[in-house]
């Protein structure tokens, strides 16, 4: 275990990248957990409202956010202020991108149905980052074998077809199909090779003078939609807290 550890991420430099992810994703966690607490009315939290002025913990996201950015270019490239900066900036960019929606609209939509985008942003962004994680044999890796060399350009190339067919699934109006392909490869290909969605720009190029096709594809987005909406619902409803009503 303390081979494959130094191996696959120390020595690559992967462990600030390791570090930033874990603090997102804790501090997102944490996160929403206080915000439902105070919105149930539950334990000692309260909102912070100094003046009357509601400060959204977006506001200490971008604080942190900015420390940890600008304290990782500026410090050490190795040792504990690397690590640290990698902590602060993920700590700061799960606050910031849990209330994504806040950002996007100008206005708080946290428990509101724009709020949702927050905990969709939230995923996609883990899942990239989890994704740059799990190229475990990076190009920086000292020591490899003539057989270690093959196997790399052979999984170099399935990275690349199976990303081409992740830019086609998101050109056909499929962004979550293309997000998840890039770790699946199976449903980039499955997204890919299927009708794409009638609003997509895949549909605005190519349907227009098929009209059989785009009534195909708006068949198929409304069984999908009516298929999967509600489960997508619910998990949003797991992670985010938008189980009960209210705003």
């Amino acid at each position: 275990m303390g081979h494959w550890w130094y191996r696959n991420i120390v020595e690559p430099g992967k462990l600030p990248l390791l570090l930033a992810l874990a603090s997102f994703i804790l501090s997102f966690a944490i996160t929403r957990t206080i915000t439902r607490l105070i919105k149930a009315g539950k334990g000692p939290f309260r909102n912070v409202t100094p003046g009357g002025l509601h400060i959204h913990h977006v506001v200490p996201g971008v604080v942190l956010t900015v420390l940890g950015g600008f304290g990782a270019i500026a410090g050490v490239r190795s040792g504990f202020w690397e690590y640290l900066a990698a902590v602060v900036f993920g700590v700061g960019a799960g606050l910031v991108l849990d209330e994504f929606a806040l950002i996007l609209h100008l206005h708080d939509v946290y428990w509101t149905e724009q709020g949702r985008q927050s905990v969709e942003v939230v995923v996609i962004t883990a899942a990239l980052v989890g994704l740059v994680l799990s190229g475990f044999l990076p190009f920086g890796v000292n020591e490899v074998s003539i057989a270690e060399r093959h196997d790399r350009g052979a999984v170099i190339v399935n990275v690349c077809v199976n990303f081409l067919f992740a830019l086609f699934a998101l050109a056909k109006g499929k962004p979550r199909i293309a997000v998840l392909g890039v770790l699946v490869p199976v449903l980039a290909l499955v997204g890919a090779v299927r009708l794409g969605r009638p609003a997509s720009p895949w549909a605005r190029r190519f349907y227009r003078r098929r009209p059989r096709a785009l009534r195909r594809a708006r068949i198929r987005a409304e069984r999908h939609d009516a298929r999967w909406s509600g489960v997508r619902r619910r998990l949003q409803d797991w992670i985010g807290g938008f189980s009960e009503t209210g705003s």
